[in-house]
């Protein structure tokens, strides 16, 4: 099955049948589960097949990973592990290690640094599920740090896996969009709204709508094909803000700024001769209009909720409003900067190794038996020294993104996905497999050709297994023969 939705035949009905998979979901878990171990067990013969290159395991596992949130909505535990994500990634990255042999030695360094705090608790309540909540989330993204660095993808090959993973991001939007009362029976606050967000955790579903928003607008301004016309791409991508803004939980949306800001900034460094050369899409031509549509879905919620969603996103809640609280970066950052300050103190009274893995929710005197938010802190707190350094790899493999390819889009795209990764972490942590995920795509070798951008157009190309093109907007190599064999060893036969 990964074999058809990679190539794209009808992509239209792709769309179509997640947006109705997510609408079962609010009926019965069954489907869900029924099609995800479809998935699984039809293209495992693709996944342990001798490849040149991971891209058809990436697809796969990004695929399934990104049904995290949906199976939860669904309630699918056990038969769906509540946090599939971290397990999957986890057992995915160790098998991709070690089929295609590879050795990051930044990930593996960073791995190394988190195995100390796992005999170490200084607060005596630790269990062992604290340690997996904790710990998990760092471990994949040092696996992913080990396994993706320089691993060599083409361009259409990025843009497939983008599209993989939005596909179960539809579900949660349909079954959201059933799920939300008549606004009419809402009671809007200044805070995170779960009668708006499908009944689940608001963080999550604003962080998930947002990483759609992202991973639409970088299909539509590289003109890699999703749904097959580009009105129903735009109306995903105002339902997808849509819903991220109703959540009323800025962090998911505020990322999704972030990653659109950092392509147009290299899109806008970029010089005459690279906007020839690549075929740059013109700001007013496909960027201004995504960006309006965003604005259009800011002003409809937030007419919708009578002005709340602008005190919102300035930081207000009712108790600054009506005086009995003062606005500070606490409050605007809904206790997380209490949380923040509270691990670095505890990381300066145990420096060198932490208080442990999952120990300093108990330890910590501001917001005391909170789970950590914000990643860094976690990390100083219960690494020590060590956490200093994994944090420190990581900001290191960013700053090496600036020069990672000579296309201002493509290292504007990276760089998007890396930023959004690491933000994350400071509203969310690593509890989600959005960091992960982001932050390996950041970190692909990107093959292009210097012209490869300036044979896209806009029109319906006939598909097959042996077309040249996977996506209808972009003529490109295939991706897979009828017999599965990838692309690259094709090209090499």
């Amino acid at each position: 099955m990964i074999k058809y939705l990679i190539l794209n035949k009808r992509p239209f009905f792709w769309v179509i049948f997640h947006l109705l998979l997510g609408i079962s979901a609010t009926v019965s878990p069954f489907i869900v589960i029924g099609w995800f171990y479809f998935v699984t067990f039809s293209s495992l013969a693709q996944v342990v097949k001798k490849r040149e290159t991971p891209f058809v395991l990436v697809s796969l596992l990004f695929y399934l990973t990104s049904f995290e949130l949906l199976s939860r909505m669904a309630r699918t535990s056990p038969f769906i592990p509540y946090e599939l994500g971290k397990y999957l990634l986890a057992a995915g990255m160790i098998w991709a290690i070690f089929q295609f042999k590879t050795i990051g030695k930044s990930g593996m360094i960073m791995l190394i640094c988190l195995v100390p705090s796992l005999f170490i608790d200084a607060s005596g309540l630790v269990q062992r599920s604290d340690i997996i909540f904790n710990v998990l989330g760092a471990v994949n993204v040092a696996l992913v740090c080990w396994f993706f660095y320089k691993q060599k993808f083409s361009t259409e090959e990025l843009g497939n896996v983008l599209r993989m993973m939005v596909y179960p991001i539809l579900g949660v939007l349909s079954y959201t969009f059933i799920k939300t009362p008549d606004f009419s029976e809402v009671e809007f606050v200044l805070g995170a709204n779960l009668d708006l967000s499908g009944g689940f955790g608001s963080n999550q579903v604003s962080t998930l709508f947002g990483l759609g928003t992202l991973l639409v607008f970088i299909l539509l301004v590289n003109k890699w094909e999703f749904s097959g016309n580009f009105y129903v791409d735009v109306a995903i991508l105002f339902a997808l803000s849509f819903q991220g803004l109703l959540t009323f939980s800025r962090g998911g949306m505020i990322g999704t700024a972030l990653g659109v800001l950092t392509i147009l900034y290299f899109l806008r460094q970029a010089s005459s001769r690279e906007k020839r050369k690549y075929n740059l899409p013109k700001i007013g031509k496909f960027v201004i209009p995504t960006i309006l549509i965003g604005i259009l879905a800011f002003v409809v919620v937030d007419q919708i909720t009578n002005g709340l969603l602008s005190l919102r996103y300035q930081g207000e809640t009712m108790g600054t409003i009506q005086g009995s609280k003062v606005k500070t970066l606490n409050t605007i950052s809904t206790g997380r900067f209490d949380i923040f300050l509270g691990d670095v103190s505890l990381w300066f009274e145990h420096f060198f190794l932490g208080v442990g893995a999952g120990a300093s929710r108990f330890l910590r005197e501001t917001m005391n038996g909170t789970i950590a938010h914000v990643e860094l802190s976690r990390l100083l707190a219960e690494h020590g020294v060590l956490g200093f350094v994994y944090f420190v790899i990581l900001c290191y493999l960013g700053i090496k993104l600036f020069k990672s390819h000579p296309n201002p889009l493509i290292r504007g795209v990276l760089m998007a996905l890396y930023i959004v990764a690491v933000y994350t972490t400071f509203h969310a942590a690593m509890r989600t497999y959005v960091t992960p995920a982001l932050l390996g795509l950041s970190l692909l070798s990107i093959k292009t050709s210097p012209g490869a951008l300036k044979k896209a157009r806009f029109r319906k190309r006939k598909m097959s297994f042996r077309s040249p093109a996977v996506m209808k907007l972009k003529p490109i190599e295939p991706v897979l023969s009828e017999d599965g064999t990838s692309n690259s060893s094709l090209k090499e036969k």
